[in-house]
This record gives C-alpha cells, structure tokens and sequence, in this order.
C-alpha cells in the first residue's frame, strides 16, 4: 500500500510539474503546444488575412473576423492578481490615442510605452481566437501581455434584448458601441459563454465591438458571439473591419 501511495505521489508530482513548465515557460523559449524547434513564427494555420468580402458569424455565431493588435507588455507573474478592481485599472488606462474609439485599418501603427505596435485585419479559422498564436506568428512577447480587439457587427434591423457572450484565458473586458457589455475576471480558462452580458440593443447598421484581453503566463484566447432570449446564437449579422 505504501508502495503505491508513493508512485501514485511521483505520478502527480511530474504532472504538475509539467504543467508549470507550460504556463510559465519563459518568453522566447519553448511555450504550449510550441516545439524548440518551432521557428516558422507563423500565425498559419489559425488566421487568414481578413479580406473586403462579406463575412458572417460561424454555424454557432461565433465572431471570427478581427482587427488585433500586436500585444502590450504588461508584466504579470500570476494571473490570480486580476481582480475586477485591478482589471478595470488595466483595461482604462490609455495606452495609445483614441483607444476607446479609434476603428483601426490594418497596418496602422500606435506607439506604447516606445514600442511600436501594429494592427493586423485577420480572420480566426477557428470558433475561438487564438492570441497566444497571433503573438507568437507576429514574433511578439507571449506572456506577460495585453491584447486589443476591434470588429463591425452590421445588423440588418435593430435588435433588442440580446446578449454578448464571452469566453477568455484569462481576465478581459468588452464593450458594445462604447459602453462597458461584460467584465470576465479571476484566474480563468476559455469556456464558450462563459460571461454572458446584461440585456443590450444591436442598432439597425454597424455596431463597433471592441475588447481587451490581459494574460501573465500560460495561453491566451477568446471567444464572442451574440444570444437572443432564448440562448440560441444570432447568425444573421455581417461583419466588415471600417
């Protein structure tokens, strides 16, 4: 009994200490789901290039076509620190002009801190926006970050009582044609709808999304779709980056 008590033990003691390995990988060095090996540093396969053509949510409604921008250093060791006072911190602090208004192009540029940073039109190949990938692809830090988001949902009337719904790793906050719609803090992993907003209007026309999205070490992801009354995805929007 004490034989197996001690491998059951050794057992658990490798697989946390792999998982610490994987969130806490130093920047530069080899991440999740990321080989040594790996020096492509391309965000193929998960984005493609956003192009002029219509687009519209996937089968279940999910937002794939973004505006990013490339991450904002914000150290983070752990991300048991984002409490919803120390988030809205983060989140309203001005980083660069007009960051609650501005509707990027692709290729704009913005000064952080002295760093230059750029905006990239791109579209998820997945449900889920991978921003560990897109930072990695774009050959940026991976931890210790915080991401912007930008898309246009055009609708084609006014609907009421919908609801934003959101998943993130880690904390992050969104916003509905300027006004605060859902607040995700805490430690946590991506769950589709796993904050889900108040009752909100979609105006009749163009809609401006915009997110943020802060993580210290580990994967960084989100998810955004809306939900009418009765939890089923709204899929007849389009979505356009001007």
């Amino acid at each position: 009994m004490n034989m197996f008590r001690k491998i059951k033990m050794l057992v658990l003691g490798i697989l946390v200490v792999l998982a610490f390995q994987c969130n806490s990988a130093a920047s530069g060095g080899t991440a999740c789901g990321i080989t040594t090996g790996d020096t492509t540093h391309s965000i193929a396969p998960y984005f493609t290039p956003a192009t002029s053509s219509t687009k519209t949510p996937d089968s279940d409604g999910f937002l794939q076509r973004w505006l990013l921008l490339e991450p904002i250093n914000k150290p983070n060791r752990f991300n048991t620190v984002f409490t919803d006072s120390y988030i809205r911190n983060a989140f309203n602090t001005e980083y660069f002009p007009n960051q609650f208004t501005v509707v990027p192009h692709d290729g704009d540029k913005v000064s952080v801190a002295g760093q230059e940073l750029k905006w990239h039109a791109v579209e998820s190949t997945s449900f889920n926006v991978k921003l560990f990938r897109f930072a990695y692809g774009v050959r940026k830090q991976t931890y210790g970050v915080l991401f912007w988001a930008v898309t246009v949902v055009n609708s084609p009337r006014e609907i009421k009582n919908v609801r934003m719904a959101v998943g993130s790793n880690s904390a992050s906050m969104w916003w509905l044609n300027g006004k605060e719609a859902v607040m995700l803090s805490g430690d946590r992993r991506m769950v589709m709808d796993d904050c889900v907003s108040k009752r909100l209007t979609l105006n009749k026309g163009k809609n401006i999304i915009r997110g943020a999205v802060i993580n210290g070490p580990g994967l960084s992801d989100f998810c955004v779709r809306f939900i009418d009354e009765n939890g089923e995805p709204i899929k007849d929007l389009t979505l356009t980056l001007e």
